[in-house]
């Protein structure tokens, strides 16, 4: 398949054999969110967002599987560097409990000990020196209140509506997005919540359409006012923040909301958790999500695009007791961690921030051009992209469509269509997936 002329080619979605593996999967499998039939073929070609299902179809992959596969199938910064090693068995190692060598550069597979340099390196400009490896994104934010919670001693957590940070119990407990995520799990105690503010045109200093500004100041200082609040500021053991929402709708926050934050959280000394689970490693055109605004992380929560998942903070924040934080596996996944390593230096090495930059703006400006009947908006950053229709039932139909087409895309939110191609996606692939989606909007009147 050649990257540069290929193009998506659908005889039906999904074939056959498609549909005969999905009702074998499902035999044994638990209900959970597939979305659709989409069966991949890893024997068959793929490059780039190019795959090839099953039954033979070519799609164009605009999910990087929900983020988790940065630079799409088959990238030679991947593939071609880990031919170069003679892998051994086992791949997956006790990592809490023993170590693995990467030494002999170009000969070495770079495992946990280099992924784990890459990280502070990339979270240096915050001060951040030690990291916590995992397993998940749900585990990074796990450890990422755990540590919070030791190094505090508080027993409050502040929360955003929307907000979704994973599905382990602690996780669901600071979820806002959906309702089916937390019902009838029990859920940690102490947990606030407080409006998201998206508005781009307001100070700080009058109200905003969300509620979170009012005109007597913001609904967090209202909070951990130490007359009128209810929440003693030096209880708080962590403000937890996703500086872009993910599941809750692609909701890129306003300048005004990330710099009250950031005051806030420096006036009473509150530990800042992000949540860069989706928006980190390059996926905006910065390398963390927080790079855009005014806060300035105390613990970073990483994975999809880095392969694992990293709990990111400084030496001081985590607890100096040994066994306080482990994991069997958590750090010794060593193909994965050799993934994570050549994702973050292909990004730096390729200038793949510029790209992500630069083809999210094309693919705003083209798809605010085509005015498709039904949407509301179309916004994102970098390549973290949105766009939000009037009614659920109308992001779906245009879902659906696409698929049939060759192009798959998400959903996010309660009508929001979300789309994560590749970081080194290029002019000719944006322009294509765009063609596919407008006329997929179209089809679907």
């Amino acid at each position: 398949m050649n990257r540069e002329t290929a193009t998506p080619t659908v005889r039906s979605m999904p074939g056959e054999r498609a549909r005969e593996w999905a009702q074998r999967h499902h035999v044994h499998a638990a209900p959970s969110t597939y979305v659709y039939d989409f069966v991949w073929d890893p024997e068959a070609e793929a490059v780039g967002p190019f795959c090839t299902d099953i039954d033979g179809n070519v799609l164009m992959d605009f999910t990087s599987h929900v983020g988790a596969a940065p630079l799409g199938y088959n990238n030679p910064e991947i593939v071609e560097r880990l031919r170069e090693f003679d892998l051994v068995d086992p791949l997956t190692i006790a990592g809490q409990d023993f170590y693995i060598s990467g030494e002999n550069v170009g000969r070495g597979l770079p495992g946990p000990t280099e992924l784990m340099e890459h990280l502070t390196e990339h979270t240096s400009h915050y001060g951040l020196d030690t990291v916590f490896l995992s397993n998940s994104g749900a585990e990074a934010v796990e450890n990422a209140i755990k540590i919070s919670y030791d190094h505090t001693r508080g027993e409050y957590g502040i929360t955003f509506e929307g907000a979704f940070h994973g599905r382990t119990l602690g996780a669901l407990s600071l979820n806002r997005s959906k309702a089916v995520h937390r019902r009838h799990y029990p859920e940690i105690s102490g947990i606030h919540d407080l409006p998201f503010c998206t508005d781009t045109d307001v100070d700080g200093e009058s109200g905003c359409n969300c509620g979170f500004f009012t005109e007597d100041g913001s609904k967090l200082r209202a909070l951990l006012d130490p007359e009128q609040g209810h929440v003693p500021a030096e209880e708080v053991a962590y403000l937890i923040v996703e500086p872009v929402q993910g599941e809750g709708g692609y909701r890129i926050p306003g300048e005004a909301f990330m710099s009250e934050i950031a005051a806030v959280c420096a006036e009473h000394d509150l530990l800042l958790v992000a949540d860069e689970i989706q928006a980190g490693i390059g996926r905006t055109g910065e390398m963390w999500g927080s790079d855009h605004f005014p806060i300035e992380p105390d613990v970073i929560a990483s994975a999809k695009a880095l392969r694992v998942g990293a709990t990111i903070s400084r030496s001081e924040v985590f607890p100096d007791e040994q066994a306080r934080i482990s994991s069997t596996w958590g750090a010794g996944d060593i193909l994965s961690a050799a993934q994570g390593v050549f994702t973050l230096e292909a990004i730096e090495e390729r200038n793949l921030l510029t790209n992500a930059t630069e083809r999210g703006r094309q693919a705003k400006e083209r798809l605010r051009d085509a005015d498709i009947d039904g949407v509301v908006d179309v916004r994102g950053i970098g390549l973290m992209l949105a766009v939000e229709f009037e009614t659920k039932q109308r992001r779906e139909k245009v879902i659906e469509e696409a698929l049939k087409r060759g192009l798959l895309t998400l959903g996010c939110g309660h009508k929001t269509l979300r789309l994560l191609p590749p970081l080194d996606v290029t002019e000719r692939e944006i322009d294509l997936a765009c063609d596919l989606l407008v006329d997929a909007a179209s089809g679907s009147t």
